[in-house]
Formats: structure tokens, C-alpha cells, sequence
């Protein structure tokens, strides 16, 4: 067993990214069923920030101090009794359900972890299970079918940028909502763009080749009602942010599948990636000490894809 300390994320209270600091742990130990990984990717998401500012203590209650974080890609560099699937030096990615990710070393329950393929860039990788998995789990929820017309709000954001491909895949015409500078990498992937901002209904339903059958909305700010207003029914909008708007109407909140089916969903993901079908846009890549500098980033919600942080 080696011993000694670790770099890892950590914050003493709830706050803005100034309660953000590096700190040396202690190595960890891989117990039954564990993993020790060597991180060396990892992603960070808005519900990170939510949870650092103390937004989210009804659903997932925090202790201090608090790690961050819960994708990961990386080396496993130990493994624990029962944990035999994988073997030192295996490339692996998965999540971690402790809020840890965002650290040189992780433990993560060997379930959570599935293998890297090789063409999965680092970055991608480490990026991938919370945008991808949300992604995965919007279209699977709004129910779509060929030849349909869905609208995805946030189309170039970290979920919105793989929805988008994905709702492609499934054979339905995409409306993409996204800032100018972000239009030809829609068009790139086979999504009509559309400008957010005033007078975005007129210019979804001038794109809309018929009607509009399905909404991802993954920004919030009014599109649930947007949505209804174009006539969307309720069981095929999802909303991935605003809840009051779905507690309001009772359109659907589903994030992903969790467990097992996240991670072979995960798994699914990583393997269009490898063979070309799926692109996740990284927006930024900030060694770790610069944690805070990648948080100021992502909570100007205005980036194109995924903020990774490498240890």
C-alpha cells in the first residue's frame, strides 16, 4: 500500500469560488469493491456550483469540508478486494458519488467505472458522464421518433451540444437555440440555428418545417412556457434546470439514467465518440490550481461545450 498525500479540491463553507482551495489529503485507500484512479481529466457541471453556494441542501445535503466534482477519466493506480475487473494502469472513466473528482487521486466504487476506449481524448473523457448521461437520458425522455421536429435550448452548451447530436442520431429535425458565434457548429452537425433573445418564437416557428413535436430546454429562463406556447405537449418537454416552471405545468425533469444504466449509457457514449459518431465540444481546459478561474467561466453559462480541469 503506498502512503503519503494528494492534491484535491475542497471548500469549508458555502460561497462563491473564492471558498474554492487546492489542499494536500491524504493518499487514499481503496477499500471492497474500490478503485484508486489517477485522475487525469475531469469535468466540472453547473450543479457543482449549485452546490457550493448551498442552492441544492433540500436535495443533497452537504458536510465540511466538501470535495468537488464527480466526473473523472484516469489510471487506475490501486484496486480494492472484489474490485478485480480492472487491474493497475487499465484506462478508465466513470463518476465519482463523493464529491471528489476534482483531485489527483480518486476513489471511486468499482460499478461507476467502465474502460476508456483509446481514441477518447483525455479531455473528453473526463468530461463526459454528467453532460453526457443528461443528454442521453433528454432524448430518450421527449420520445422521439423519425421525421420529427425537436427545439433544444442551450444548443452549444455542454448538455445542449450532445443532445443536440444525439436527437440527430434518432432521426428528428433539430432546432438549435444558441448565440450567433455558435451557429456554424450547429450547422456543422445537421441543426438549424435560431437566435435566443427577443423574438425567438417567431424565428423557431419560421425554421420549423411543421410542427414542433418535443423541447430540451437546458438553460431555463421561460422556455418551459415557450415550449407549451408552440403547442409542445406536456410529457415531451423536459426541463433539466427549471423546476418551478415544471413543478408549475408538469412537464417532465428526468436527468439520465443512474446506477448501472448510467454507466452502460456512459459506456455507449464513449463508444460513438471512438468511432466518430459524437463529438463533445471542450470549451476550456485549467490545471487544477486554477479551479476558481474555471468556475468564473462556467458561471457566465455562455461556453461552447465542456470546462475540464486537469490534476
Amino acid at each position: 500500500m503506498v502512503t503519503g498525500t494528494t492534491k484535491a479540491v475542497r471548500y469549508d463553507e458555502f460561497g462563491g469560488i473564492d471558498v474554492l482551495r487546492i489542499e494536500e489529503v491524504d493518499r487514499p485507500v481503496p477499500g471492497a469493491g474500490q478503485v484508486l484512479v489517477q485522475v487525469r481529466a475531469a469535468g466540472i457541471n453547473p450543479g457543482e456550483a449549485a452546490l457550493r453556494i448551498g442552492a441544492m441542501t433540500h436535495i443533497f445535503p452537504s458536510t465540511f469540508p466538501s470535495g468537488q466534482g464527480s466526473d473523472l477519466a484516469g489510471v487506475v493506480a490501486e484496486i480494492g478486494a472484489g474490485a478485480g475487473r480492472f487491474a493497475p494502469g487499465d484506462e478508465v472513466i466513470g463518476f465519482s458519488e463523493k464529491r471528489s473528482a476534482q483531485a489527483e487521486l480518486v476513489l471511486v466504487d468499482v460499478t461507476n467505472l467502465t474502460p476508456k476506449p483509446k481514441n477518447v481524448p483525455w479531455e473528453v473523457a473526463g468530461a463526459l458522464y454528467i453532460a453526457g448521461v443528461t443528454a442521453w437520458g433528454a432524448v430518450h425522455s421527449v420520445q422521439l421518433e423519425q421525421g420529427e421536429t425537436v427545439v433544444v435550448s442551450g444548443a452549444a452548451g455542454g448538455v445542449g451540444s450532445i443532445a443536440v447530436q444525439l436527437a440527430r442520431r434518432a432521426g428528428a429535425t433539430v432546432i438549435g437555440l444558441a448565440s450567433e458565434r455558435n451557429h456554424e457548429w450547429l450547422r456543422s452537425h445537421g441543426v438549424i440555428p435560431v437566435a435566443h433573445g427577443d423574438g425567438v418564437t417567431d424565428r423557431i416557428k419560421a425554421a420549423a418545417p411543421g410542427a414542433i413535436h418535443a423541447f430540451i430546454d437546458t438553460y431555463g429562463d421561460g422556455y418551459v412556457e415557450l415550449a407549451l406556447g408552440l403547442g409542445v405537449a406536456i410529457d415531451r418537454i423536459d426541463t433539466l434546470i427549471d423546476f418551478p416552471a415544471a413543478a408549475r405545468y408538469g412537464v417532465k425533469t428526468e436527468p439520465g439514467p443512474h446506477g448501472r444504466q448510467g454507466v452502460e449509457a456512459l459506456a455507449e457514449l464513449a463508444r460513438l465518440i471512438a468511432d466518430g459518431h459524437l463529438e463533445v465540444p471542450i470549451a476550456n481546459v485549467y490545471p487544477l490550481t486554477q479551479v476558481r478561474q474555471a468556475y468564473a467561466e462556467l458561471e457566465r453559462r455562455h461556453t461552447h461545450g465542456k470546462i475540464v480541469l486537469r490534476p
